[in-house]
């Protein structure tokens, strides 16, 4: 059996962590690859693991930094030739205490989130093999958001086809929160929620892009929720640990084959969350 390549994005602590813990444990004949920002924070995150007795890799990677991406997908096509599992953890809130605009708190937040998520798959996707999983971190708060959009906004994220149709749509989202009058325009006031509803939306359109690829099979692509988590991003207020937080996850990102009826979906409590 060949060996399987998973790769966690933004890994150092919380959720990306427990997840690079897990599939340590869990993914047969695998090598898992812990990704940061902060190379020391990274290489201190991968030495606590190996205190565990388990082996993860640590590669730098900033989400945001389009050099830093492409440093990593050449790194695994040179050294393993491909990728069998990418889960894409990384992302940001935004503390509501935050004296910066709603504008400039919207920006933060997608550069992160959205667009840095949307060029991370756009290197790395190529790159995953026959049997891969993706898994793309969304949220609940992204239903919530929905629920919360004008019935002409709501119609529009149903008619999404393309990467570039969410991309527009994200786009729009910044310009009215940067001019103030997004929610006049039908859009939710919440810059997280709709972030991680352009996740929901992207995960449609890339599930059933790497359907038409008949190079591969098997390639499954999905979003979650890990719930509501006691991590930095919350404040450490929820009520789940991080390793329940991963659960679903790594749920995802080790689907058996025949699992096709997942493709696309988004998973909270390891069951299908259909709202749109």
């Amino acid at each position: 059996m060949a060996q399987r390549i998973a790769l966690v994005t933004g890994a150092n602590k919380g959720i990306g962590f427990a997840i690079v813990r897990a599939l340590c444990k869990q993914l047969d004949n695998g090598i898992v690859y812990l990704t940061a920002r902060n190379e020391e924070r990274g290489r201190e995150a991968v030495a606590r693991l190996n205190q565990e007795g388990l082996q993860p890799k640590y590669h730098q990677l900033d989400v945001t930094d389009r050099v830093s991406v492409k440093k990593l997908r050449d790194f695994l096509k040179e050294t393993h030739g491909g990728l069998d599992v990418l889960v894409n953890n990384a992302g940001i809130p935004f503390k509501r205490s935050s004296p910066d605009s709603f504008g400039t708190q919207a920006s933060v937040v997608m550069a992160t989130n959205f667009t840095a998520l949307l060029e991370v798959s756009r290197a790395l996707i190529p790159l995953v093999r026959s049997h891969g999983r993706i898994v793309n971190m969304a949220s609940t708060v992204g239903r919530h958001v929905y629920s919360e959009m004008s019935e002409e906004v709501k119609g529009r994220f149903q008619a999404i086809k393309t990467e570039q149709d969410v991309e527009l749509l994200m786009k729009e989202f910044l310009e009215h929160a940067n001019a103030g009058d997004h929610m006049r325009k039908g859009w939710p006031n919440s810059a997280y929620g709709t972030s991680k509803m352009g996740v929901i939306a992207l995960t449609r359109v890339q599930a059933a892009d790497v359907t038409k690829d008949k190079t591969k099979e098997d390639v499954l692509l999905t979003c979650c929720c890990p719930g509501y988590v006691a991590t930095d991003l919350t404040d450490h207020k929820g009520p789940l640990t991080v390793e329940e937080g991963a659960v679903t996850p790594v749920f995802c990102a080790l689907l058996p084959p025949g699992s096709k009826d997942l493709n696309g979906k988004m998973l909270y409590q390891k069951s299908v969350l259909d709202f749109w």
